[in-house]
């Protein structure tokens, strides 16, 4: 319902005509600033205002197309709201990292980065794998760690116990943005409408933890750029955001063993940019089908599977040449072939199925 309020100075005002008058604004074409944002997502995270006047403000600002200022000021206003887990970088036993996509390329490809976090950490980084339910997919990091017995609900002590022991722990994104549960419902809605908005692509911009370092996969190669420009003016200290082409030529938001992918790299405050192709490197190509997951049952088994040495092929090159990224922005390898080495050998070593094991009974030491 738009309650009209009146304020001190005895104006009245009215939570929704202000979000149709910012609608208005990005419908002529027009980019809003940062205060306008900070107006916006309070206006969005409030119940005075209907979904129906929220579902069209968030439709206009991505059919206008999200600035990196505008992204920014999001991620901003957003994470003033999320719970903080007091995660001290200087305290963790390796370079803390996030390895997230933003999902929405429709592939249902199996739980890449949610696996390659697994081979990371094995390699001696810190991974703080912030992620959610499926929204856009067949099976989301939550849903497929539930699966695994991993904990998904770790309040901010545990986490960072986990992460100390483990270099390894996951931040449930319901959880630490308790905010978003006024958005639950009309995201659903618009995500069975197949309409995207802004909160598609924030999911990796949003890790209360902080990491300084991050590869993140985009669906929509415009948004590698843009990304890099956000993280740039977030102060973070590596970012690695890539967009990669199936055979099909469709967007893959994870460096791609079907085709080529598009990089931009955050270092030392400079963006650049470029197209890597890791046959290059003597992966070999593979069609996008046998990337492609299912539900969290078969998700879950296929990590499993990839970690024990049990499941070769495609998928297994598709979570090295990934965790070669990580490496790579985490300071541990210095370029994508001594990562895709360094990838092989924690998982042949079986260092990385350990990493899953010691998650799977950090369950059982949280438990009373």
């Amino acid at each position: 319902m738009d309650t009209p309020n009146r304020s001190p100075d005895g104006v009245i005002w009215a939570p929704g005509l202000a979000l149709n008058t910012l609608t208005e604004k990005l419908r002529n074409e027009l980019d809003l600033n940062s205060a306008e944002i900070g107006d916006a997502v309070t206006l969005l995270l409030t119940s005075e205002v209907d979904d129906q006047v929220k579902a069209e403000f968030l439709t206009a600002l991505h059919k206008k197309g999200e600035t990196a200022e505008e992204i920014a000021a999001f991620v901003r206003a957003l994470m003033k709201r999320a719970v903080d887990p007091k995660v001290d970088p200087a305290k963790m036993p390796g370079p803390m990292i996030d390895v997230c996509g933003t999902g929405g390329d429709g592939l249902d490809l199996f739980n890449v980065s949610t696996t390659v976090a697994f081979v990371v950490a094995a390699g001696g980084a810190v991974v703080v794998k912030h992620g959610n339910r499926r929204v856009t997919s067949s099976c989301g990091s939550a849903d497929v760690l539930e699966q695994l017995g991993v904990p998904i609900d770790l309040p901010p002590e545990q986490l960072r116990e986990s992460l100390k022991r483990h270099g390894l722990g996951f931040l449930f994104a319901r959880q630490y943005h308790p905010a978003f549960r006024a958005l639950a419902e009309m995201r659903q809605r618009l995500a069975q409408q197949n309409v995207r908005t802004i909160f598609n692509a924030l999911g990796p911009l949003l890790n209360p933890a902080r990491p300084s370092r991050q590869l993140i996969g985009v669906f929509d190669p415009r948004l590698t750029g843009i990304f890099a420009e956000v993280l740039r003016e977030l102060r973070h200290e590596r970012a690695w955001i890539v967009h990669g082409l199936g055979d099909n030529e469709a967007g893959i938001d994870d460096i791609s063993v079907s085709g080529a992918t598009t990089v931009a790299d955050l270092a030392d405050d400079k963006i650049t940019s470029a197209i890597l192709d890791v046959s290059w490197l003597g992966i070999p190509r593979a069609p996008v089908v046998e990337l492609q997951g299912g539900d969290a049952r078969e998700n879950a088994a296929t990590i499993d599977g990839i970690l024990s040495g049990k499941i070769s092929g495609a998928k297994r090159d598709m979570t090295i040449v990934n965790a070669a990224g990580g490496f790579v922005v985490a300071g541990l390898a210095r370029d994508l072939k001594e990562g895709i080495q360094l990838a092989r050998e924690e998982i042949d070593s079986g260092r990385a199925l350990e990493k899953l094991r010691a998650l799977q009974n950090h369950r059982a030491k949280a438990s009373p």
